[in-house]
């Protein structure tokens, strides 16, 4: 495997470096040089060049696009105002990108980034962490040989914080949607419901979002998707300030003998419960934990969560690279999991079941 030289784009104060997107590189020297990194935020420039050993730190990202040449780019902030451009930025200059979540704001930003990579054969990696994790491809061998019967439902919540509704759908239901992809496949259609205050929202109270989101609305929301080659139902909600402590976060696939509960990370566990009734209080039966190596085995690889998420998703995208193939949580995954989150909001527009693809590519909040 060849070194690859990276570079790295972040803006202190507007999404900073991401969770973990500028440090990776440095904790696998073997295959990466860090060749630049850019804080769009001069103040903090300093501090990025020593946080990633960057042999040059600059404030212009087309500077060190040019001067450092490198082979891949590190997409870090979590707003993502600028993702479209950073990326557009990244591909003009021939490189890979690992990126942080959410992809774009709009589903035409989403759709250049996405065929212009195409056209330049150029591979890109988002940073839903959960994708990379041998849990994920266990999870679904066990659902396909029938672990909990025939899958019916799969049910999704954000964190349900201060965030909760429009915020909540964007920034946590990024990570619980694209794995309703990565259980079923493509989504064929949403119906939703976007509250504010208990009554139905209006576009008078549409605001601007927090993190570079755009526009946002509700307080509370409610989804239902279908699936393009599943019978099953999909279902999301959010409500401001109903969390609790600890956080409903994740989600939950119900089948005809069991359930089978998911957190979005990397090597957290899951859990499965044997038990058609759903209810541990009605049976007696206990869930049981679902390591990377099965059912009630303690799990033995390293570098669990955020940390091990990401080295796995870096050294996915070298491996893509040099095997021309696609990554395991790619472009056209990222822009997936937008559209289900913008579909949300056209549902809403529309007041009726919305078809996927969306045929509108713009902000269905924006005037």
């Amino acid at each position: 495997m060849k070194k690859y030289r990276v570079a790295i784009i972040g803006h202190t104060g507007q999404g900073n470096f991401g969770h973990g997107l500028d440090t990776v590189w440095k904790s696998l020297p073997e295959h990466f040089d860090v060749v630049g990194v850019t804080n769009l935020n001069e103040q903090g420039l300093a501090k990025a060049v020593e946080k990633t050993g960057a042999e040059k730190g600059f404030t212009d990202y087309e500077k060190m696009l040019k001067q450092s040449r490198p082979d891949i780019v590190a997409v870090c902030p979590r707003w993502i105002s600028r993702h479209h451009e950073l990326a557009m930025a990244a591909a003009d200059y021939n490189c890979h990108i690992f990126m942080e979540k959410p992809f774009c704001r709009t589903m035409a930003e989403a759709d250049e980034v996405v065929s212009t990579l195409e056209m330049k054969h150029l591979k890109l990696a988002i940073a839903h962490q959960s994708r990379y994790s041998p849990i994920l491809k266990l999870t679904k061998r066990l659902i396909k040989e029938g672990a909990i019967g025939t899958p019916l439902e799969i049910r999704g919540r954000g964190k349900e914080d201060h965030r909760g509704g429009g915020e909540d759908l964007w920034v946590l239901g990024s990570h619980v949607l694209d794995l309703f992809r990565g259980f079923f496949g493509d989504v064929d259609s949403c119906r939703a419901t976007v509250m504010n205050a208990g009554k139905p929202a209006k576009m008078s109270q549409v605001v601007e979002g927090n993190e570079g989101l755009g526009p946002l609305l509700g307080d509370e929301l409610h989804a239902e998707y279908t699936f393009k080659d599943s019978s099953v139902r999909g279902y999301f909600s959010s409500v401001r300030n109903m969390g609790g402590s600890p956080s409903r976060f994740g989600l939950q696939i119900y089948g005809s003998q069991g359930v089978i509960d998911y957190y979005p990370n990397y090597l957290t566990p899951a859990f499965i419960l044997k038990d058609s009734s759903w209810s541990p209080g009605r049976t007696g039966k206990t869930w049981e934990q679902i390591s990377s190596a099965g059912i009630g085995l303690p799990e033995v690889k390293p570098d669990r969560g955020m940390t091990g998420g990401n080295k796995a998703a870096v050294l996915d995208l070298v491996n893509a690279i040099e095997k021309d193939l696609p990554t395991q949580s790619n472009a056209d995954d990222a822009r997936a999991s937008m559209e289900l989150i913008l579909s949300v909001y056209e549902s809403y527009r529309q007041n009726d079941v919305v078809t996927l693809p969306l045929k509108n590519r713009q902000h269905p909040l924006a005037g």
